[in-house]
C-alpha cells in the first residue's frame, strides 16, 4: 500500500509538503524529528490528508499532479 500524503506546518500554516511513502507514522516522524533536510526548518508538522493506494504508479502519478498548479488548486478546494 502507498500513501500519498499533505502535511501542514503547525508554526507556518502556509506551508505544506507533498508525498508518498509506505509508512505514514514513520514518515511523518522522520519529518517533525527534522531528518528530512527539505522540511526541516518548517516543522513540527500535522498530517492534513492522506489518500491509500494499492498501485504504486497510480500514487506516484497523483503525487505528481497534486505537486502542479492544478493540483494544488484541488487540494485547497477539496482536500
Amino acid at each position: 500500500m502507498k500513501y500519498v500524503y499533505i502535511l501542514q506546518s503547525v508554526e507556518m500554516s502556509g506551508r505544506h509538503n507533498t508525498g508518498v511513502t509506505d509508512d505514514l507514522r514513520a514518515r511523518l516522524k522522520k519529518h517533525n524529528a527534522g531528518q528530512v533536510s527539505h522540511t526541516s526548518k518548517f516543522a513540527p508538522w500535522r498530517l492534513e490528508t492522506y489518500v491509500a493506494f494499492a498501485d504504486e504508479a497510480k500514487a506516484f502519478a497523483f503525487e505528481k499532479y497534486l505537486k502542479s498548479a492544478s493540483g494544488r488548486a484541488f487540494a485547497r478546494k477539496r482536500l
